[in-house]
């Protein structure tokens, strides 16, 4: 099983994130918030609280969480309403090459509940995919989630594909190599393979031994 990153990885959606999040945020608050693009960059991989801590650290916790989860809605709202986000070069049509290979494919991130819904929503993605999890609906590690969706779909075998170093991290501590999609929003400095382009993947999940 292939399991893949979203953000940096399948799509870039930092820019109608941006837009959702100063919406909603003069909406509740009447506060211009000036988020912009590379300051949503900076903070995707992290777990939502972590995100609220960081963004609106300036409120009580309380109300930094609930201002960060409208957003949250507001945002997977406003991804499907606009179709917004743009995939990398070159992921449709990868996908659609390894799917009639026969490989199996999932996505795990550490976002919102509703997140990975909206990007299959918006980008009409779901035949692709087998399953997928994310952080808002376990609460679990990315580790953890890697091996919930291995283990719900009987894979023994797996490989995630990250763009930045905890991608990495999580993959190893769920017992699965990791492939480096270089062109997303980090580093990373142990994967197992590196693509370049979204579509030099099936050659490097070939070279590892996974087709």
């Amino acid at each position: 099983m292939v399991i893949f990153d979203l953000d940096g990885t399948l799509w870039n959606a930092t820019v109608p994130i941006t837009e959702s999040w100063n919406m909603l945020v003069k909406r509740e608050t009447g506060r211009d918030e000036g988020l912009t693009p590379e300051m949503i960059m900076s903070i995707q991989g992290l777990t939502m609280d972590v995100i609220a801590d960081k963004l609106f650290g300036y409120l009580p916790p309380d109300e930094r969480y609930d201002l960060a989860h409208k957003c949250e809605v507001f945002e997977n709202e406003y991804l499907v309403e606009e179709k917004s986000g743009t995939l990398f070069d070159g992921v449709e049509e990868t996908l659609a090459k390894l799917k009639d290979m026969g490989v199996k494919m999932a996505v795990v991130s550490n976002c919102q509940e509703g997140y990975i819904k909206a990007f299959l929503d918006s980008k009409d993605m779901w035949k692709y995919f087998v399953d997928y999890e994310e952080w808002g609906r376990t609460h679990l590690s990315k580790a953890e989630n890697i091996r919930l969706v291995m283990d719900r779909n009987n894979e023994d075998k797996g490989i995630y594909v990250g763009d930045i170093q905890k991608d990495s991290d999580s993959a190893h501590e769920a017992g699965v190599p990791c492939i480096d999609a270089a062109y997303g929003f980090g580093d990373i400095t142990d994967a197992e393979g590196t693509i370049e382009t979204f579509s030099d993947l099936p050659a490097v999940l070939k070279e590892l031994g996974y087709l």
